[in-house]
């Protein structure tokens, strides 16, 4: 009789099935995933945006996101603490501009509440940013 051999190598193949399997199913997911993106109101005459601005978004449901002029997001917990968030980011430069950004579908008093909290922080230029029709 012969005596078998035991073999040192790892089969491969389960392995790189299961990544192509985990591949398609990422990629299949990652389109639906939401973005965080506010569903802005349309206006005839959307003004150009200012090349360098703080942009405060407003959601459906009143939550709010700070982006920095690099695009950067940071969540903030409450109009309270928007001042905490926005006053750094706009360092020594007067002429910064806000940007607030309010779903169309959320209360009006928010972005008012929004913009009545940037402007007591003493921003010069703040506005409210729409998308043209």
């Amino acid at each position: 009789m012969r005596q078998r051999r035991l073999k040192n190598e790892i089969n491969v193949v389960p392995y790189i099935d299961v990544m192509l399997v985990l591949l398609v199913i990422f990629m299949v997911a990652t389109p639906m995933m939401t973005t965080g993106s506010v569903d802005l109101p349309t206006s005839g005459t959307a003004p150009q945006k200012p090349d360098k601005y703080l942009k405060v978004q407003v959601e459906q449901d009143g939550a709010l996101t700070v982006f920095d002029a690099d695009g950067k997001p940071t969540k903030v917990k409450g109009l309270k603490n928007l001042k905490d968030t926005l006053l750094p980011l706009k360092g020594d430069d007067d002429k910064m501009a806000v940007l607030v950004a309010g779903d169309k579908e959320t209360q009006y008093k928010n972005v008012i509440e929004v913009l009545d909290e940037v402007k007591k922080m003493h921003f010069e230029r703040v506005g409210l940013e729409t998308s043209s029709k």
